[in-house]
């Protein structure tokens, strides 16, 4: 299942939970502030080293860094993970 580390006053996660839910995108909602720090470790990780960015998704090993919202973006690089 398509995992998203999100915070709830992040503009682009809300509008990337909303895209996800319109195109009936199962998914697992996970609040990057209530993970355990090899979790946070792991997103920082995948978006360069520095800080954690969201919202970032995970699919069967894949991951996509944390960017803002674009709809057409978020739809190919769902695509490139292997969803839709």
């Amino acid at each position: 299942m398509l995992k998203v580390y999100a915070a709830k006053w992040c503009p682009h996660c809300v509008e990337t939970v909303d895209y996800l839910k319109k195109n009936e995108i199962e998914f697992q909602y996970l609040d990057i502030e209530a993970q355990p720090k090899e979790i946070v470790q792991k997103v920082i990780e995948v978006n360069g080293g520095d800080d954690w960015v969201i919202p970032t998704l995970e699919y069967n090993g894949k991951w996509r860094e944390g960017k803002i919202f674009n709809e057409k973006e978020l739809e190919t690089d769902l695509q490139n993970l292997g969803i839709g």
